[in-house]
């Protein structure tokens, strides 16, 4: 790196479920890294989206939203929060200015008082509420930790958005650029793509089928310069989701592939011939070797 001047480092997305953590680290990238649904907790791996400018890059960790876990899966999520603390340069705290700060807010701020790292609070979804109401709702935060920086933001139209990213990069130490210029995550393909076929599945059945979902991408193949092959199992607890799954006359399954198609076709710049299955495995939530083999693995946690 020629610039004596870059900056680089590592930040820290928390925040209650819920909060908008994931369509902010997509409007700062640029393009859809972490899914997005308003079912809370699906955001399951520290998804890494890579801010990169000419003076700066800031590699941001999207961690699981907060929450008391009843499942293994949920005991894994909460480590991989918890643990995404430590190894980072700067935290950002993500609060919606339509809810009040609760319990889970108050477990996050006991959190990060133990940490050495700065942290910013922002206040999400700023576009929900009168400007005369944000006083009161930053009220409740500010004096729980000694923040760095307060900053009202809407994630969803990029309100004070660049004002987050500079008051970061001012905080952030002198450094190498990371990773490439045009690169926005970490994470090998095969989990994205699982991660966009997951995202419809929540955004079309919401009601119906719960966090019991995992997708598995069983193959990519690609068949010429243009054509990707794709292979995956959605993997449900109960035959009555994979019937929902499906749908009538497999409808359901259809909407699905099609939607997670498009998005898979922007992200690889190809065609794409996409095959779902819905597999039934009871209790996968609960099995070790289940979560290792969907893409829970020990190193991320």
């Amino acid at each position: 790196m020629d610039n004596p001047n870059y900056k680089s480092g590592f930040v820290a997305l928390i925040g209650r479920p819920n909060v908008g953590k994931s369509t902010l680290l997509n409007y700062i990238v640029g393009q859809k890294v972490a899914i997005m649904s308003n079912v809370a907790q699906t955001t399951r791996n520290k998804i890494q989206g890579i801010y990169t400018s000419k003076d700066a890059q800031i590699i941001f960790i999207d961690t699981p939203g907060v929450h008391k876990p009843a499942t293994k899966l949920g005991d894994f999520m909460e480590r991989s929060t918890l643990s995404a603390l430590d190894e980072v340069d700067a935290i950002v705290y993500v609060v919606s200015a339509t809810e009040k700060r609760g319990p889970g807010d108050n477990f996050i701020i006991d959190r990060l008082k133990q940490v050495k790292q700065p942290v910013y609070l922002v206040v999400n979804k700023i576009d929900q509420v009168h400007p005369n109401d944000l006083p009161d709702i930053v009220a409740q935060y500010k004096d729980a930790l000694p923040f760095k920086g307060i900053i009202p933001v809407s994630a969803l139209q990029g309100n004070n958005v660049n004002e987050l990213i500079n008051e970061l990069v001012a905080g952030l130490p002198h450094g190498p650029q990371y990773y490439p210029a045009d690169q926005i995550s970490d994470h090998p393909e095969r989990f994205v793509i699982a991660e966009m076929i997951r995202e419809k599945v929540f955004m079309l059945t919401r009601d119906e089928v719960p966090h019991s979902v995992a997708v598995d991408v069983t193959s990519i193949q690609r068949e010429d310069a243009e054509h990707v092959h794709i292979s995956a199992n959605i993997v449900v607890e109960r035959p009555g989701q994979k019937g929902i799954i499906i749908g009538k006359k497999g409808q359901m399954l259809k909407k699905i592939g099609t939607m997670a198609r498009q998005d898979i076709e922007r992200l690889l710049g190809d065609r794409v011939f996409l095959q779902l299955w819905v597999k039934v495995v009871p209790k996968w939530r609960d099995k070790s070797a289940m979560l290792k083999d969907y893409g829970y693995r020990n190193k991320d946690y």
